[in-house]
């Protein structure tokens, strides 16, 4: 356990790499690869570390010295054009009824979209669930994994992050809030046979903008001013829930969040609350069939930059994108990424700082994919922005303390473990194809050099 205090606030600009490691991932001979994300959180179990390549290829290595010491190919079919092309880690339990090689089949009716359920692990008997979005016509999806917690009286608690930034806090034996959710009569869809939720839950706690209008248009000449306050102007837009439409309707947040897949971290000494948000305006509009192909450009299947959807059996594809201005800026104004720490007792927010950068030598705060980690010494370590920065922050301020650069992007959330006696920093740093953020295929860990080593 005291290994797990070494590395904090006084030394953590002694940090060093410790080792290395390539998954020869960008070996993989496969046009998917403009779409790969390497975005695994390595495990450990057992003193090794387990983690997945974007194609799914399972890897465990020596946590001391980063030898691979066996890996698994499941042989992923890559001839389709996927969405994204990504594994974001592997999991691990013991079960003497199951043997090695055998499938794990797990199944369920997708009554609990958009939802957050409890199951007893004993039976897989369903106990409660929560649903953070009623019928979704935004991708709000759950992308963040539920934080465990304890309030102050003792009360087992969850927390859930959203795309929305919607932070709901509940009873974890009974799905009760613990923090109050009300139900918020929000915008109906105009399409015809499209019957959206008349309310949507909304939480006590929210990290992220919700209002926007012409007049908030941001850019860096008055020529990328116009041209967003005329897109917002020209688009359906009365709040957040806004459902798409024909005219074209705008998505605030967009669906990469607030809060995605990287989640949240927890100090159950400061009761803090740690998360990367995102704050990007997106833009949808749903294209009747007859006229979709017409209008469909197969060049256009980024998730950031623009992608077609065919929704095949409905009467509408879709297109999506973010505002971006001509100057390929977001038309709202900045920060456009921040790490942000909440207390959970108060649902006060004590620090928000811009994460990253979109423009060199200031601080906008970037797109990001990937959450952060506390460790006991103090520190909040998080990389997950468009630059190559793995940074790491003091708690109680947000004050940056530390910074390295990746050979790659570090999409992915990091880790931290100890092992005979000293403390290790790991991330993955293999970039993001659809974000643009710089590929490569690298396993990282850090370490404080011995004590005779130091200078």
């Amino acid at each position: 356990m005291r290994a797990a205090l070494q590395i904090n606030r006084s030394n953590v600009a002694h940090l060093q790499l410790a080792w290395s490691y390539r998954t020869g991932a960008l070996q993989r001979r496969t046009p998917m690869i403009r779409k790969a994300a390497f975005e695994a959180t390595p495990i450990l179990v057992a003193n090794k570390l387990f983690l997945s390549t974007p194609y799914s290829h399972v890897l465990a290595l020596d946590a001391r010295t980063g030898r691979k010491l066996w890996e698994y190919d499941p042989q992923v079919d890559l001839s389709g054009n996927y969405s994204e092309v990504t594994s974001r880690g592997v999991s691990a339990w013991q079960d003497s009824a199951i043997r090695s090689g055998q499938p794990c089949l797990r199944q369920g009716d997708n009554k609990w979209a958009n939802s957050v359920v409890a199951l007893r692990a004993s039976s897989g008997d369903f106990v409660w669930g929560f649903q953070v979005v009623h019928h979704d016509l935004w991708d709000y999806d759950v992308a963040a994994q539920p934080t465990l917690f304890t309030c102050k009286d003792g009360t087992p608690a969850v927390l859930i992050n959203t795309k929305m930034g919607h932070v709901f806090v509940l009873n974890r034996l009974t799905g009760a809030p613990l923090l109050a959710v009300e139900e918020r009569p929000v915008p109906q869809s105009d399409i015809p046979g499209e019957q959206s939720s008349p309310t949507q839950p909304f939480s006590t706690i929210s990290l992220v903008p919700e209002q926007l209008s012409a007049s908030d248009a941001w850019g860096v000449t008055a020529e990328d001013v116009r041209w967003c306050q005329q897109k917002i102007s020209a688009s359906r837009w009365q709040g957040v829930f806004t459902p798409p439409s024909t005219q074209g309707s705008i998505v605030f947040p967009g669906n990469v969040g607030g809060v995605n897949w990287g989640s949240a971290a927890y100090d159950p000494v400061r009761h803090l609350m740690v998360a990367n948000t995102n704050r990007l305006i997106a833009w949808v509009k749903l294209i009747a069939r007859d006229r979709f192909d017409a209008e469909t450009h197969s060049e256009q299947d980024n998730r950031i930059y623009g992608e077609f959807a065919a929704q095949r059996g409905a009467p509408y594809g879709l297109y999506r994108t973010f505002l971006f201005s001509p100057s390929k800026l977001p038309c709202n104004a900045p920060p456009w990424g921040t790490t942000e720490a909440v207390d959970l007792y108060t649902g006060q927010r004590l620090w928000d700082v811009p994460l990253g950068t979109l423009i060199p030598g200031q601080q906008t705060g970037s797109i990001n994919l990937g959450g952060p980690i506390i460790v006991a010494g103090g520190l909040v370590f998080t990389a997950a922005a468009m630059d190559l920065y793995l940074r790491a922050f003091d708690i109680d301020n947000g004050q940056e303390l530390w910074r390295y650069a990746l050979p790659a992007g570090g999409q992915a959330t990091p880790m931290s473990y100890s092992l005979h006696g000293r403390q290790y920093l790991v991330i993955a740093a293999g970039g993001h194809g659809k974000l643009g953020t710089k590929q490569g295929d690298y396993v990282l860990a850090f370490t404080l050099p011995r004590r005779d080593d130091r200078p």
